[in-house]
């Protein structure tokens, strides 16, 4: 008897696992030997797609067969050899050297031309097949794109809800990947840091590990995240059906500081006013320090007239800055009548906003139809019409976010200025009975300069604070003790500063 190799495939591990093709294949393979007197030798066993070269195992085979460690190979089919011309073509230049090459499952006499001739037939029609089969698989791949489905396994912070159906955020993960992008977009991270705090705060990967640095890179340059599909490989970005985690001008945020370097910086408030105030002279910032029970702040420059000043005239100091912004009960009555004129008015003007937006997304669908269309003519090259792609989707993602914005009025002028006056003239208030985090957070908001001069601090209010502690003086400095008409003019004033200034206007 003849010794033989016998060889099985399957195109995955999968398969191999809980398939029963293996099995089948070697009872064929070996009910073949025993009809025609061959005896297997050994058997080499694979989990590989055999549409292109590489297979290791296929590979030992062949080259033993080259050392003539045996006479032959017997395999099931033509298909589970090779899927590809250029394997096919190996076994051939064995076949040619005095090799015997069997199927068990086609009775294909191979040293003959009309063997070989439909042998290779049966091999280009494998090949083709493969072919095919990827193509096919591209145009799923690319219809469910186009559909806004991500069809591949979800990132970190959504779920997969099953074929053709959009990605749901997930509500334990999908929080910790938002805190992600708001922890870095502060500045006072770097990639370690960050990953060492949010595996603290329970982020973990899609196979329930740590989130490296480099998973964590990709987490925060991925626009999937604000409702965007961008492939990797290809870099081509499709607008998705998925719902966004973050807002567009945080990962924006994110991205600048990515490019830019930004390192970790790490801060202690050991002190209440811990770089919050400055040397009037020299301009240098007061350092904290604690002597005798008490926090002093000092001016450590050389010859300079200011030398230290004490916690409790520093808190003094401010709360007699917030005194003037508490308003008088007739004040205050005063408010809900004038704000509701100002509404009225900025409804009008919101919805000639809206008919705007409106109208521009309408021309930017149109730009993609147009642009889309000198591709399909060959009037643009692949790349010109990616980029311009990419520049008109986050274009119309901006227009969409600043559409919710408006339609959802989450916070018009109008209810800005309101909080801004209940935080006025609750300041002093809240100064008072505030922890220590929240009082230099408030007078960060509320003040723009904290001078010290000698042992004097002297405050300067934020615009518009100082609009509204400085609301009874007219022109000339002369009180004014006329409280409607005050009120009035102040709202007017708050109201075009707010249009003028204030960032989500």
């Amino acid at each position: 008897m003849q010794n033989f190799f016998g060889y099985t495939r399957v195109s995955t591990v999968k398969q191999g696992e809980h398939g029963v093709s293996l099995q089948e294949q070697r009872d064929a393979i070996t009910g073949f030997a025993g009809r025609n007197r061959l005896m297997v030798t050994a058997w080499f066993e694979e989990q590989e797609t055999a549409a292109k070269r590489g297979r290791p195992v296929f590979n030992e085979m062949l080259k033993l067969l080259r050392q003539s460690k045996a006479r032959g190979v017997i395999m099931h089919k033509i298909d589970r050899s090779a899927r590809n011309l250029k394997d096919w073509a190996e076994l051939g230049e064995l076949i040619e050297h005095g090799i015997e090459v069997y199927f068990a499952n086609e009775g294909l006499d191979l040293h003959t031309r009309g063997g070989r001739l439909s042998a290779d037939i049966q091999a280009v029609v494998a090949a083709d097949f493969i072919r095919n089969l990827r193509e096919e698989t591209r145009k799923g791949f690319y219809g469910r794109l186009k559909q806004g489905f991500y069809p591949m396994r979800a990132p970190v912070g959504y779920l997969d809800t099953g074929k053709a159906k959009a990605k749901e955020i997930d509500p334990t993960q999908g929080m910790l990947v938002r805190k992600a992008f708001e922890l870095y977009a502060t500045g006072r991270f770097n990639l370690e840091t960050l990953g060492e705090e949010l595996h603290n705060l329970g982020l973990r990967n899609t196979q329930g590990g740590t989130v490296t640095r480099t998973g964590l890179s990709v987490l925060l340059n991925n626009p999937f995240y604000i409702g965007l599909i961008r492939l990797k490989r290809t870099g081509e970005m499709f607008p998705g059906l998925h719902q966004p985690l973050i807002p567009k001008s945080l990962f924006d945020r994110v991205q600048a500081m990515l490019s830019g370097k930004f390192h970790a910086r790490t801060q202690k408030y050991d002190f209440l006013f811990r770089r919050l105030l400055a040397c009037k002279y020299c301009d240098y910032s007061l350092i904290g320090e604690r002597q005798n029970g008490h926090n002093y702040y000092r001016c450590h420059t050389n010859g300079c007239a200011t030398r230290c000043i004490r916690e409790e005239a520093v808190e003094g100091s401010i709360l007699e800055s917030l005194a003037p912004l508490r308003f008088a009960d007739e004040e205050k009555r005063r408010f809900p009548e004038l704000i509701a004129g100002i509404r009225e008015d900025l409804s009008a003007r919101r919805e000639g906003e809206m008919k705007l937006l409106t109208l521009r997304l309408a021309q930017s669908h149109d730009r993609m139809r147009r642009l889309t269309d000198a591709f399909l003519d060959g009037s643009l090259d692949q790349q010109a019409f990616q980029e311009r792609k990419v520049s008109l989707l986050l274009e119309r993602k901006d227009l969409e976010e600043k559409m919710a914005e408006s339609n959802a009025n989450t916070r018009p002028l109008v209810d800005r200025l309101h909080e801004f006056l209940e935080l006025a003239g609750n300041a002093y208030y809240q100064y008072k009975m505030g922890l220590a985090e929240e009082k230099r957070e408030l007078v960060r908001t509320v003040t723009s300069n904290r001078q010290v001069d000698g042992t004097k601090l002297c405050v300067t209010l934020a615009p518009p604070f100082c609009q509204v502690a400085n609301r009874f003086e007219n022109i000339n400095g002369v009180p004014n003790r006329d409280i409607p008409r005050t009120i009035r003019q102040l709202l007017e004033r708050l109201h075009k500063w707010f249009e003028a200034y204030s960032p989500s206007a």
